[in-house]
């Protein structure tokens, strides 16, 4: 009797090892548990299932104590069995972030939103130097919250740090985007943190500033402006479709059969890929950079392919619609806002992406902002000026952009 028990101990345990394994694997591959199916005759029963039968295929002790050849009561693959997994290892990784974290002055970078259900949602990451001194930045929790107002979120964090005994006297900073319930000098959350820690210093995150700065500016200026719109419907109209998208693929296999002949460019292996257009996004400024450079790289393809479009007696009314585009993109000021704006972008490109290294401080990011400001200043100066009309109307001769008198 004591021996059977044993086995069935053991038979218990590779069971749910085995459950273990698959969830961690799932984890740290980012991918999703369930299925839409998951009963027995189901062809795909989510990925969960299907990897445990994967592991059956070359293990015959698994196979033995899985799935349908495990008790009804302990299977070990319900969704409620999956999430209390997940929640232990969860569990183990806060602990070792605190344990890391230790006595040291800490900061805290946070951000609220709502998922697909529409649930309100508080992402907290800590910012503290590690024992070497080294800046390091942990992703701790994700908290629902019933809604963004400042007293809540200031709730469920002090919640957060007194559960996982955080000492408040040790916040040394606050990092939030610039919403009044975030940044309020009288009711914001960082004045409510200020009011139990004065050391507490809140930060609005240098790289959304820049954002924040470069679209206002943009925004203000009509020619600019106008410029991103007639972008948006070049773009639009090129690869708004799977069959347009196939005509700018093979015209951009034309165009480097053209350039191989006649030796514009080189053979080599991974190079002159095949790419795609990038549209810009409202959100993240610095897709635009990569929306602006897509077009450029590929100007001649994008061409040949709006002319295409335009005599097709096949594409009704969108014949119309990119004649315009087309008439648009070979429009000297649009070619002039395209190299002018890229010049601009990848200034600003660079200090984006600076402000958002992990281990960057106030000091080098404030002389990070002088010198971008000092290069946008050069380009303003005559030199500047010169070298960067001599790059506009070699973009416009090399791609047989007429350049008007004067």
């Amino acid at each position: 009797m004591k021996v059977q028990d044993n086995k069935e101990k053991e038979r218990d345990t590779l069971r749910l090892r085995t459950s273990i394994a698959v969830v961690k694997w799932l984890t740290f591959q980012s991918c999703a548990f369930r299925g839409h199916d998951e009963t027995p005759e189901s062809r795909n029963r989510g990925n969960f299932i299907e990897l445990i039968k994967l592991l059956t295929e070359f293990n015959p002790e698994i196979a033995a104590v899985v799935l349908e050849n495990s008790p009804r009561c302990s299977k070990y693959t319900s969704h409620q069995i999956q999430q209390e997994i997940l929640s232990i290892y969860a569990l183990k990784v806060r602990r070792y972030i605190r344990q890391e974290i230790g006595d040291s002055k800490f900061s805290i970078l946070v951000d609220e939103t709502c998922d697909a259900s529409k649930r309100e949602q508080m992402a907290v990451v800590f910012r503290f130097p590690d024992k070497e001194g080294l800046l390091q930045e942990r992703f701790f929790d994700l908290i629902h919250v019933k809604n963004s107002k400042a007293l809540t979120l200031k709730e469920e964090l002090s919640a957060l740090l007194s559960n996982n005994g955080f000492d408040v006297q040790n916040l040394r900073g606050q990092g939030y985007d610039g919403a009044s319930n975030m940044k309020g000098e009288f009711n914001g959350l960082q004045a409510l943190f200020l009011k139990d820690c004065p050391y507490a210093y809140y930060v609005h995150c240098y790289a959304h500033r820049l954002q924040l700065a470069l679209v206002a500016a943009a925004r203000d200026v009509v020619p600019i402006s106008q410029f991103f719109q007639k972008l948006l419907y070049i773009i639009n109209i090129v690869d708004s479709s799977s069959k347009r998208h196939d005509e700018l693929h093979d015209a951009q296999v034309v165009e480097i059969a053209r350039l191989l002949a006649i030796d514009q460019i080189e053979t080599s292996k991974g190079g002159n890929q095949i790419k795609a257009l990038k549209r810009p996004g409202d959100t993240r400024w610095g897709s635009h950079l990569g929306s602006i450079s897509s077009l450029m790289d590929m100007f001649n393809v994008v061409s040949s392919t709006l002319q295409t479009i335009a005599s097709d007696a096949s594409a009704g009314t969108h014949r119309a619609d990119a004649d315009t585009a087309y008439n648009y993109l070979i429009d000297f000021e649009f070619v002039f806002g395209l190299c002018m704006m890229r010049e601009i972008l990848e200034i600003s490109e660079e200090l984006g992406k600076a402000l958002q290294k992990k281990r960057q401080d106030i000091v080098n990011a404030i002389r990070l902002v002088s010198s971008t400001k000092a290069l946008l200043e050069k380009l303003r100066s005559d030199n500047g000026w010169d070298e960067f009309f001599t790059t506009v109307v070699e973009f416009c001769m090399d791609h047989g952009i007429e350049i008007p008198d004067g």
